[in-house]
């Protein structure tokens, strides 16, 4: 359900080449969510720092929505960077097992397996 790893780059670096690795493969990132600033922001206090990365290639997206608009509100995949008791980790929620849950299409299972080796190759180069 989950994929997620440690890396011994510091926060802002791990964002920094998430960034870069996401392009490399031909996504793009649609925006950065900074929840660590936007919980600080507000009042809360928060000690972690998390980046949640809207990650999308338009071509895999496009198969989605034309198979099924309703799985628009699983888009677009997010990659997270964040730290955890001293630890920079970087993960995602794996998309074959969320789509799975949303549509027993072998064409959409196909689709999430291709997004998901991609994704998978982006955190690891980030690490």
């Amino acid at each position: 359900m989950y994929y997620i790893v440690e890396t011994g780059k510091s926060f802002e670096q791990a964002s920094a080449d998430l960034d870069a690795a996401v392009k490399r493969h031909d996504f793009g990132v649609l925006h950065v969510h900074d929840l660590g600033n936007t919980l600080r922001s507000k009042g809360i206090a928060f000690d972690e720092q998390c980046k949640v990365f809207e990650v999308c290639n338009p071509k895999q997206a496009a198969k989605v929505l034309a198979a099924d608009m309703r799985l628009n509100m699983a888009l677009p995949c997010r990659i997270s960077v964040f730290t955890e008791k001293g630890k920079t980790k970087i993960g995602l929620i794996t998309p074959v097992k969320m789509l799975s849950a949303l549509s027993q299409d072998p064409a959409l299972v196909q689709v999430a397996r291709e997004v998901e080796e991609k994704t998978i190759q982006m955190v690891d180069e980030a690490k």
